[in-house]
């Protein structure tokens, strides 16, 4: 069988992995695995279930879920049945997920929990072309609550059916094409509802194949997997494992992968580039509370481990005499790190948003690669890759194989390739149009620059650009990046279109700040007042300062604001990937940001 879809890359998996490795997830306090030859049996189980509830070629199934195994068994469970999965993000307010299940036709919808289900079922009456609600956990049994089953009584009802139905499996999985619909992928947009991206089993065949190219690793290589699975980026990184036999574990919760990652031990992580930060932010703060003698070793150990970075990226020989320092100092310091981290990861993706140049140097001086890589939802969403022989720090790495990038009069990127979902937009014939040309080039609304030796740089985002009152542009991310290399800060967002000069909201570390008011004994403990003490606006006065050194006069960051609270996804401020939402925090902290030009 040509493994030209993604059920069937699943089922030559299957019978190639055996009784390997395949899924690892920690339940009752201990860590379980499935191999290869029982997710098979648990996904075949799914498929004919949802044959046997009557689902045919090219319906629709939601899935409602935070990342877990479940979820990957369902995706490929449907992908088997010849339906298409309708990721659904778990934070999405009830009549956001009724309108995506209206809008996609989904007759079957998978969720999580009891508490997703309930919900769901607030809006139940709005989706009048649902069928069944399956409950992954908390619902074993068939209810009659709805036409709702659990999701043991969907298996059983694959089992009950297995001699009725297994040649209907088997012809859905042998007549799927490359170019049959696998996914329609709804974008969290910050404005409007969201758009639909429809993707083809061969696009996310291609990607895969174009990575594959690109990772390395080996069959049975361990990767820990935390993002959230209905994004595209996290989705990826589950096929992939598929598709290279890795064996993926499920981390409990953002909240536990430190935990996780130390009780797993991946070979390689994919994160988004607000991991990162924290892990560098945590690391810097606790040099900075230790005593001068650790702070002293730290900074050598920097100085060593920068200078190593130095000559490895420019592919110049490491001297004797440096080598041995660099061993030094991963005994003395970066040691503790490689241990946080699980002790074997050999290199660690970066996406989803931009990635601090800052962060890479300090992870690849402690002997860590970060390699970033930059795609979109449309293009199942890889484009160009940093490599572990090849990369440059700042960029996003090269085409990967297969892609084609152009540079339009205005800085726009333009994407063509086998991975571009160019059938567009699910029913927006008009957005479609926007963003595919006839010839497939596809604009993804970044701006960005190609240098001599094909390395693609992302300069901002084209929507996000700001253009000030004088008619200067200013790219907002890369002061953002700048200002958060400093722990004490933890989100940042500059505004300032059509206004005479930029500003900036700013929130604090919570732990940093904390340690602050110790130090400095300031009393207010409601952070409301402590963040306005003139000791902490000073504290990140200076920080903007020295930004502002480093930019053009008109970018320069004229008056800040401290806001009392982070940015979070459950306020509505961030992305599932953390980056923050521009128009949301703007509208929502109007008063703040017009005080600030008064």
């Amino acid at each position: 069988m040509a493994d030209d879809t993604l059920a069937q890359l699943f089922w030559s998996r299957v019978a190639r992995g055996g009784d390997r490795p395949a899924q690892q997830f920690k339940r009752d306090g201990g860590w379980e695995s499935l191999t290869w030859r029982q997710l098979g049996e648990v996904v075949r189980e799914l498929a004919l279930g949802l044959i046997a509830l009557g689902r045919q070629r090219g319906d629709a199934v939601a899935l409602l879920s935070t990342s877990r195994a479940e979820w990957v068994q369902a995706d490929f469970a449907i992908f088997s049945a010849g339906c298409v999965t309708i990721p659904i993000y778990p934070s999405y307010p009830p009549d956001f997920v009724a309108y995506i299940v209206n809008d996609s036709g989904a007759k079957t919808l998978i969720v999580e929990d009891r508490g997703q289900e309930a919900r769901v079922l607030e809006v139940r009456g709005k989706m009048g072309g649902l069928e069944q609600v399956v409950v992954m956990a908390g619902g074993d049994g068939r209810r009659g609550n709805g036409g709702t089953l659990g999701w043991e009584a969907l298996r059983r009802l694959g089992r009950e059916g297995a001699e009725r139905l297994k040649s209907t499996l088997a012809d859905r999985v042998a007549s799927l094409t490359a170019a049959d619909v696998a996914s329609i992928v709804y974008t969290s947009g910050t404005t409007g509802p969201p758009k639909g991206v429809v993707q083809t089993h061969g696009n996310h065949v291609a990607a895969l194949r174009a990575l594959a190219q690109t990772l390395g690793g080996a069959e049975g290589d361990v990767h820990l997997l935390f993002l959230p699975l209905a994004h595209s980026y996290a989705r990826m990184e589950s096929f992939i494992g598929i598709a290279l036999g890795f064996t993926t574990a499920f981390a409990e919760s953002l909240d536990k992968v430190a935990d996780n990652l130390r009780e797993v031990r991946p070979h390689f992580i994919f994160s988004v580039p607000r991991v990162y930060e924290k892990v560098y932010a945590r690391v810097l703060a606790g040099v900075e509370a230790g005593p001068p003698l650790k702070r002293k070793i730290f900074r050598w150990a920097l100085g060593v481990g920068r200078e190593v970075s130095r000559r490895q990226q420019q592919r110049q020989p490491i001297p004797l005499g440096l080598a041995l320092r660099r061993r030094i100092a991963q005994a003395l310091v970066f040691s503790k790190l490689h241990a946080a981290l699980g002790g074997r990861l050999r290199l660690a993706g970066s996406g989803g948003a931009p990635l601090p140049r800052d962060i890479a140097e300090f992870f690849h001086a402690a002997g860590i690669l970060l390699l970033e890589g930059y795609g979109l939802t449309e293009t199942c969403p890889i484009l160009t890759s940093n490599r572990a022989d090849n990369f440059k720090f700042g960029s996003v790495g090269l085409p990967v194989p297969g892609v084609e990038l152009r540079i339009a009069p205005d800085g726009e990127i333009l994407a063509r390739g086998p991975n571009v979902a160019t059938r567009g937009y699910f029913r927006m014939p008009e957005a479609t149009l926007a963003a595919f040309d006839a010839d497939g080039w596809f604009r993804t609304g970044d701006v960005g620059r190609v240098d001599a030796d094909g390395f693609l740089y992302i300069t901002d985002r084209k929507k996000d650009i700001i253009v000030t009152a004088g008619g200067m542009n200013i790219a907002p991310q890369n002061i953002e990046n700048a200002l958060k290399t400093d722990p004490f800060i933890s989100q940042t967002m500059v505004y300032g279109d059509r206004r005479p000069y930029p500003v900036a909201l700013i929130t604090v570390n919570a732990d940093e700040l904390a340690r602050f008011a110790t130090a400095h004994g300031l009393r207010p403990a409601d952070p409301q007042l402590l963040v306005k003490h003139p000791a902490v606006m000073e504290r990140v006065g200076r920080t903007i300062e020295a930004t502002n050194a480093d930019l053009p006069s008109y970018a320069r960051i004229k008056k800040f604001a401290v806001l009392p609270v982070d940015f979070t996804q459950e306020g509505g401020q961030l992305t599932p990937t953390l980056k923050v939402k521009r128009r949301v925090i703007a509208e929502q902290y109007r008063d703040t940001l017009e005080a600030l030009y008064r």
